[in-house]
């Protein structure tokens, strides 16, 4: 199985959408929704969630679970209840997110030393949604350090998680490298739930081996797969003992045309050239055409001016036309 992580304003709905329209990814989980100390209205989960209108499943029909973040048992039991009421593949708990704010305020990663609060969160919510609704949760190795890893992986099994998704670092490694994802193979043999491994998996190699040092054969994708598209496809190419192929660019284009499209009828117009460089960015480390056609939008502001040089005219039209300002990169002469 191959997850596509939640990533704070990066992997929303817009993005969900065309990734999973790739194929490769079995189910997604939603960026957090903050619970503090009062019941949210529906609209604050369809906002965040607009799958929840759809069934609970992105336009090519890949289930979407809904994750909360927060600290309060209580609060976080009735916001699930609700939530459940509209319907999403499932509810993750957040107790993995390193930002300094979120921490601050008693939400992620902080809450990793606090095993006992995790169960009983856990527990909480368990207990206020319908039976068949999955409770999953997703963890860091720890906060500062990982001498409570076992214990919170353990309370958050106790607690009644059907399943853990381990990000392969403490919150004070952030995001740098290595992922210790040895690590997830001591709470693998910890905790009687499934586990899913998570952290630094930029390709095919970096896949095979964070299975072999796991033991996790399902995976979650983040990074990687916003900087690779056909990240998912080629892993499951190789585990079915076929040569992984990369999406070509012509491919990418139309993606990111229909990508475009989303950001145009969801965000601001001042704002919207934005998130289509902000994909981009991430799409040069793997596809040497991403940075072509990020250095030609990057000064770029102007909606109109940035549809015209990717997509030669208005997005979302039936496959790209000819940019007025990108040309794909010449393959290397070997």
């Amino acid at each position: 199985m191959l997850l596509l992580a939640p990533m704070e304003g990066l992997l929303d709905h817009t993005l969900r959408d065309a990734l999973t329209r790739v194929g490769g990814i079995d189910r997604c989980v939603s960026e957090f929704i903050r619970v503090t100390d009062q019941l949210l209205p529906d609209r604050v989960f369809t906002r965040l969630v607009p799958e929840l209108l759809s069934g609970g499943r992105t336009a090519s029909g890949v289930p979407v679970r809904a994750q909360l973040l927060g600290s309060d048992p209580v609060c976080l039991a009735e916001n699930a209840a609700r939530l459940a009421a509209l319907g999403p593949a499932g509810i993750d708990l957040n107790f993995g997110c390193p930002a300094k704010q979120v921490n601050r305020h008693r939400g992620g990663a902080v809450l990793l030393d606090e095993p006992e609060l995790l169960a009983d969160i856990v527990s909480a919510v368990r207990r206020a949604v319908p039976p068949e609704m999955p409770v999953s949760a997703k963890m860091r190795l720890g906060f500062n350090d990982t001498h409570r890893m076992l214990d919170c992986a353990r309370a958050l099994a106790i607690g009644g998680a059907a399943e853990l998704v381990v990000h392969a670092r403490t919150k004070a490694h952030g995001y740098r490298p290595p992922a210790y994802w040895d690590c997830i193979a001591r709470i693998r043999a910890a905790v009687a739930v499934p586990v899913v491994a998570n952290g630094e998996i930029w390709n095919v190699a970096d896949a095979q081996r964070c299975r072999a040092e796991s033991g996790c054969h399902d995976l979650m994708l983040g990074r990687g797969m916003v900087s690779d598209p056909g990240l998912a496809l080629a892993i499951l190419a190789a585990d079915a003992g076929r040569t992984p192929q990369r999406l070509p660019w012509s491919d990418l284009l139309a993606l990111l045309s229909g990508f475009w499209a989303l950001v145009q009828q969801h965000v601001a117009p001042k704002h919207s050239a934005g998130r289509l460089k902000q994909w981009l960015n991430y799409l040069r480390r793997a596809h040497p055409d991403a940075q072509v056609a990020y250095d030609a939008v990057r000064t770029l502001q102007d909606p109109a001016a940035v549809a015209a040089c990717l997509f030669g005219g208005a997005p979302g039209t039936a496959g790209p036309a000819k940019p007025a300002c990108v040309a794909p990169v010449a393959p290397a002469v070997s």
